[in-house]
């Protein structure tokens, strides 16, 4: 290995200790993603392998440190998903959706895509009046649709926000629960009670609630309506019905935007029954001015073991969906009995 092989790159020893991670986890990564040598030094950091390997290696680092220095802090789920865009060559992609600051939650906190994933998301938000945000769990889709909601109210660009979910038990199995119609259905609703708390506030939420301005409620209540001016957003959506997504769409006026979000991997339907999810997927795909976002476990923002749990079932339905592919029958076999003369009853 010759001195051109190597290249250093000037870092606080402790943005350098950040980067390289507890036991040297993240550096051990980087390594084996870029075939190349870390060694923290005095100075720095150096990086040992080919020319083109530490180039990369550089930018993802580089990036890295920024990121430290923004956040004061680096996550398992942070370093992974920098390793993966820059070796597609997009961090400059990362950067840009870093920027994109859509509001600050009621401690001040920023909300931002966090990956390329959920900033093409956003953007289909801001350019189209219906968009489908499909994916696993954890990618941030009602989460990000939310703020965008918030955002667009608060600016005066429509005048309420409507917030619902299907309530697929909303039968026999919520008739033995206690209180009124709005009591049994609340458990289904409480995620985007959640959401609205942290992102606009308990006070200010409850008194544009009670102002009409923020209504959330089951999907079963959206019947008749029409929707004029408002920001609504339809989660869970996978455990709709053909007819009752249909009927959610139609509900569209003037001047509204509606943000469809669901993991089609998560079905809570009775067996057998069709998802209205899946339907309008195929029914819609070609209207230009519905977009739809399909997220990955790549951007996943929870806890690093929620995108390996997503991973390790993606993995395992792949498995059993081609363990039930029929067996084709070779050319030129047929039945066992094929070819055999019939016997004859004199």
């Amino acid at each position: 290995m010759t001195e051109s092989d190597a290249s250093v790159l000037t870092l606080d020893a402790r943005t350098a200790k950040a980067v390289f991670g507890e036991f040297d986890s993240y550096a051990k990564t980087i390594e084996k993603s870029f075939n190349v040598s870390l060694i923290q030094r005095e100075s720095g950091l150096k990086i040992i392998g080919s020319a083109a390997n530490i180039t990369a290696a550089s930018s993802l680092i580089n990036k890295l440190a920024e990121t430290y220095s923004k956040q004061g802090a680096l996550t398992e789920q942070t370093v992974n998903y920098q390793i993966a865009m820059a070796l597609e060559n997009r961090l400059d992609a990362v950067s840009e959706a870093d920027r994109d600051i859509i509001s600050y939650t009621i401690m001040g906190k920023p909300i931002k895509p966090k990956t390329i994933g959920q900033k093409e998301y956003v953007d289909l938000i801001r350019n189209k009046m219906i968009v489908f945000g499909i994916g696993p769990a954890g990618t941030g889709k009602t989460y990000l649709a939310m703020a965008m909601a918030i955002k667009a109210f608060k600016a005066d660009e429509v005048s309420r926000i409507i917030l619902t979910r299907p309530a697929i038990e909303a039968g026999e199995k919520l008739g033995f629960l206690p209180g009124d119609m709005q009591s049994k259905v609340d458990p289904y609703l409480r995620p985007l009670y959640d959401a609205l708390y942290q992102i606009m506030g308990a006070e200010t939420f409850q008194r544009n609630m009670e102002k009409g301005l923020i209504e959330v409620a089951p999907l079963a209540y959206m019947r008749g309506r029409t929707l004029d001016n408002a920001f609504i957003i339809l989660d869970e959506a996978q455990n709709t019905t053909p007819a009752q997504m249909k009927m959610f769409l139609t509900r569209i006026g003037f001047g509204s935007k509606a943000i469809i979000t669901g993991d089609i991997t998560q079905k809570d339907l009775p067996e057998g029954t069709v998802s209205g999810l899946d339907t309008a997927l195929k029914v819609l795909s070609g209207i230009d001015e519905i977009g739809i976002s399909r997220l990955t476990s790549l951007d996943v923002v929870r806890h690093p073991l929620v995108q390996k749990i997503v991973n390790a079932y993606e993995e395992y339905e792949k498995k059993e969906s081609r363990k039930k592919l029929p067996e084709k029958t070779p050319k030129g076999t047929g039945h066992a009995n094929a070819g055999r003369p019939r016997s004859s009853k004199r």
